[in-house]
């Protein structure tokens, strides 16, 4: 009735693997699991489960793999924050390789590439440049309350459960584009520590942020199991492409190197015009806008290597999955097997 031992526990360091990755820019957590084996079992066990069947095998692998993303998010989560306050410009340089690190996996099943691919990648591409010229970060962080903020959380969260299933996709990316990023992993670090001391109230305060992100999260992995589903078993190459476009667009809204600009009056700054001098001195630097600039020497060498210490890392990770076959990997997502067909079954 429910999976053996060993796939459980791939189905427990899976899930962890994808908390983590939900938390880090750049890393997939469909990848993650691609990873350990287990990815063509939850596509089809989170399928199965929004079509209202629910066998314990089923049920219980998902809630494996969901309960140790939580508990990985939620003890991840304060750290990538200090982490990215303290070290900004390094943080996105480890990113940037990070992203790039995905495109090995993707572009290991497309090749050659054909006209479809490249159409589809080029819309995808030029998607992710829309989001870095017009800078949605700004638009999407200008109400931290209200019925616009809740919306906003439960796009971000649809988001990020969209690309949990994605291989190659980063969620937490999407969430910086959205500009939700810091907010939500901030609610996620708090609701971890009010947890660990028993203090309800704090608790409570973080879920007009977790709850409408929780809302989204479901919704997204629910619509983007089944389409990820169809549109990998008809359309195989054209989405692999996307995918791939995705990636290699990412990049375009990840440059490291920037510094803050103080506001002038007629500058909208988080929704808000600043009519008056006291509203321009009255905005918290957190909230300057930025410009892009050129690194010092010193920094563009430390920035290369982390690119290449991330690049190293994802892309090392995504190999996992295809030590052995590794032209099929990509393709078994895309028909999986009945979620009960586990390894241990089959002994």
């Amino acid at each position: 009735m429910f999976p053996g031992i060993a796939f459980t526990v791939r189905s427990v360091v899976g899930g962890a693997f994808m908390g983590l990755a939900n938390l880090v820019p750049g890393i997939s957590g469909g990848t993650m699991l691609l990873a350990v084996g287990i990815y063509p079992q939850f596509i089809s066990g989170v399928a199965e489960v929004s079509t209202l069947r629910f066998r314990p095998r089923v049920v219980f692998t998902l809630a494996c793999v969901a309960g140790a993303a939580a508990l990985a998010l939620a003890g991840g989560a304060r750290l990538i924050g200090v982490l990215l306050d303290r070290f900004p410009w390094a943080m996105y340089s480890l990113f940037i390789g990070l992203t790039l690190g995905g495109v090995p996996l993707l572009w290991r099943r497309l090749r050659p590439a054909s006209g479809s691919v490249a159409l589809s990648a080029t819309v995808a591409v030029a998607l992710m440049a829309l989001l870095a010229v017009f800078d949605p970060d700004r638009i999407g962080d200008g109400a931290t309350s209200g019925v616009g903020a809740s919306v906003m959380l439960v796009v971000a969260g649809a988001s990020g459960g969209a690309a949990m299933i994605v291989p190659g996709v980063s969620g937490a990316y999407l969430l910086l584009v959205l500009g939700q990023y810091r907010r939500i992993v901030d609610a996620v670090a708090g609701a971890a520590d009010a947890a660990r001391a028993a203090e309800w109230a704090p608790l409570a305060e973080t879920l007009h942020v977790l709850a409408p992100v929780a809302l989204g999260v479901t919704l997204g992995v629910v619509v983007v199991s089944n389409l990820v589903k169809a549109m990998l078993e008809k359309h195989e190459r054209a989405t692999l492409g996307f995918m791939l476009g995705l990636l290699l667009g990412a990049v375009l809204g990840l440059w490291p190197f920037t510094e803050a600009v103080p506001p002038r009056m007629g500058d909208v700054v988080r929704g808000q015009v600043l009519a008056t001098p006291e509203m321009v001195a009255a905005v918290d630097p957190e909230h300057y806008g930025r410009v892009l600039v050129l690194p010092s020497p010193g920094e563009a060498a430390a920035g290369a290597v982390l690119t290449l210490a991330g690049f190293r890392v994802s892309w090392g990770i995504s190999r996992l999955g295809y030590a052995r076959k590794p032209d099929t990997a990509v393709a078994s997502a895309s028909t999986p097997r009945p979620t009960g067909d586990t390894p241990d079954s089959r002994r």
